[in-house]
């Protein structure tokens, strides 16, 4: 009797066991499947920074141009918005690179808003992405654009080279989605291989599932987490169709219709999801660029407002589209179910986008009033203070990046242009009291040596990102360009408390130094007018003209520099005589660092 109850618990403790080691494996199994996804979406992203990054290279001028020069009507900025970011497959990037050209003055407010408009129509290509790769083998087509990038990218050169990173990128994307695909397990194949995890999951679904517009609010709000999670509405809308496909979000073949509309819910959540980036990026920026990101967020909300008190006779016109998809979109791999509720996903998406557009193109200007009062104009802001760069704080903008900088450095010019003009108004009043002027000068040198700091830490941070070759020569020269120009100041600057000095010393200047110094004052003038007008195009006229009157400033220097010592041999007061020959010195020497920014910014266009 005692054997049979030592058996019987031992066969308890086998049972226990087992079940131990079988609840082991089943975690084991789920951890797996996660870093499998995970991976996957890992791979995808990184295919779309590469391919990003190729882009940028190739047509990163271009699209520069396109962005601040294409925009005059909201039709071109709305065209503009739309192939910036299928080319970066990214509304997240290409609103932050909007939002960062508002705060460097590069685009108006009205023509951001028309920019954001085509970004959101743009992003709408990765579901029609993800929607065609369950119709074909990925491999057959992500390894070999690999193949195709991988000589260019290791023997090209430049562009070359560049080319073969935008195809190495583009087949990652494909890679990782085929991936993903292949990583979310299909929720009825688990009710064989773990029939508790899938029933467990139905119920949940079951759940969510019965309470008609209360689903589709709780859809939209997991849509708006998800891409808060994965800052990425691409990312985002892959993970959609792909769970859908799966079982994830319902019965592909019991409710095909009810599974199309939770994802379509969970693409208006993504929709306002996507507007955070550029928010979070206008952090600490300027009132035009915060009121942007705050035109985005409106834009979208609005759009999602409409769609929801539509979304049941909308979803339904969407998904009668899809039914009528031609049986070239359906493969062997896929059900019919499946097929619709992919593309009706990526229809919605771009219908509903697109839908969005044409309602509120009209009311832009409306728009911009919104924001305006959304976002108040600070009481008497500075016309110079410490810079704020966005372009890189959240999305990695590479190429494009360099636009804010280039704006900065013309503020840096115009900061050196002023300073200058308050010296000649010192020397225009020499026997009035200025203590007040001198100080204001000085805040100006001030904020130029920090102008110097900001400007170079920005261009080294944009340096260590994966840039072309004459993009790093070009940040070689916008670097020698802000020490030119903060050199400058700190002539311009002793000149003034060399004239301070002067007029507390009670030292007068005759009426032919002070000809003498106008002349010498008047040629750099003209110097820095042409260095200013050189940040923008230097050619070869602009830098003989450049050269000549730098040999002007120089030879009235000698000349001036020989009467003074020719006037001191004569019995002049050679106090005074010395502070005229340190002006004429200094005043020669701000010449030189206007003909050294004309210079580096040749090198640098033509790079």
């Amino acid at each position: 009797m005692g054997g049979i109850f030592l058996l019987a618990g031992g066969l308890a403790n086998v049972t226990i066991l087992s079940q131990m080691f079988l609840a082991t494996i089943s975690t084991w199994s789920v951890l797996a499947t996660i870093l499998q996804i995970l991976g996957s979406l890992g791979v995808f992203l990184y295919g779309m920074k590469v391919m990003s990054e190729g882009v940028q290279k190739v047509a990163g001028d271009r699209m520069r141009a396109a962005l601040s020069g294409m925009t005059g009507n909201r039709l071109s900025g709305i065209l503009t918005g739309l192939f910036t970011t299928t080319l970066v497959q990214s509304s997240s990037a290409t609103s932050v690179l909007v939002v960062s050209f508002v705060n460097a003055g590069l685009l108006t407010l009205i023509q951001a808003i028309g920019v954001i408009m085509g970004a959101n129509l743009g992003t709408t290509t990765t579901a029609w992405i993800v929607a065609l790769i369950g119709k074909f083998e990925v491999a057959k087509v992500a390894l070999p654009l690999i193949g195709l990038g991988l000589p260019a990218f290791f023997i090209g050169k430049d562009r070359g080279k560049s080319w073969g990173e935008t195809l190495i990128g583009f087949g990652l994307l494909f890679f990782g989605l085929g991936l993903l695909k292949d990583s979310v397990p299909d929720l009825r194949t688990m009710l064989a291989t773990d029939p508790e995890t899938a029933r467990y999951v139905e119920s949940i679904l079951t759940t969510i599932n019965g309470h008609g517009f209360g689903t589709v609010a709780m859809f939209l709000v997991l849509g708006v987490v998800l891409t808060l999670m994965v800052q990425s509405s691409s990312a985002a809308m892959a993970i959609t169709i792909t769970c859908a496909l799966n079982g994830w979000l319902g019965d592909v073949n019991a409710t095909p219709l009810g599974v199309f509309q939770n994802s379509a819910a969970i693409v208006l959540g993504e929709n306002i999801g996507t507007t955070v980036t550029a928010w979070l990026a206008a952090l600490g920026a300027n009132t035009n660029a915060r009121r942007a990101a705050r035109a985005h967020f409106s834009f979208n909300v609005i759009g999602v407002i409409w769609c929801l008190l539509l979304f049941y006779p909308f979803s339904s016109l969407v998904w009668k589209v899809a039914n009528h998809l031609p049986a070239a979109l359906r493969s062997a791999n896929d059900s019919m179910a499946q097929s619709e509720i992919a593309f009706a996903t990526a229809i919605f998406h771009s219908l509903f986008n697109f839908a969005n557009i044409c309602v509120l193109v009209w009311f832009v200007p409306q728009l911009g009033r919104l924001v305006t009062w959304w976002v108040k104009d600070k009481e008497m802001a500075p016309q110079y203070g410490k810079l704020k760069y966005i372009g890189s704080n959240l999305v990695d903008m590479g190429e494009l990046s360099l636009a804010e900088a280039e704006e900065s450095i013309k503020r840096m010019a115009r900061l050196t242009s002023d300073m200058f003009d308050g010296l000649v108004d010192v020397m225009a009043r020499p026997t009035e009291d200025l203590s007040q002027r001198v100080k204001e000068l000085k805040r100006m040198e001030d904020t130029c040596d920090e102008m110097l700091h900001d400007i170079t830490a920005y261009l080294i941070q944009c340096s260590t990102h994966e840039i072309g070759t004459g993009n790093a020569q070009r940040i070689t020269s916008m670097l020698r360009v802000v020490a030119e120009f903060e050199e400058a100041t700190d002539r311009i600057y002793r000149l003034v408390k060399i004239l301070e000095r002067k007029y507390k010393k009670s030292r007068d200047f005759s009426p032919v130094q002070t000809k003498d110094l106008v002349a010498v004052t008047m040629q750099v003038r003209a110097l820095l007018d042409v260095a200013l007008n050189s940040l923008s195009v230097v050619d070869g006229g602009v830098l003989e003209q450049a050269n000549a009157i730098e040999d002007r400033v120089d030879a009235l220097r000698k000349r001036n520099n020989k009467a003074a010592a020719l006037r001191m041999q004569s019995g002049s007061v050679v106090q005074t005589e010395m502070i005229f020959i340190d002006m004429n010195n200094h005043l020669e020497a701000v010449a030189n660092h206007a003909l050294n920014v004309i210079q580096s910014g040749r090198r640098t266009h033509a790079a």
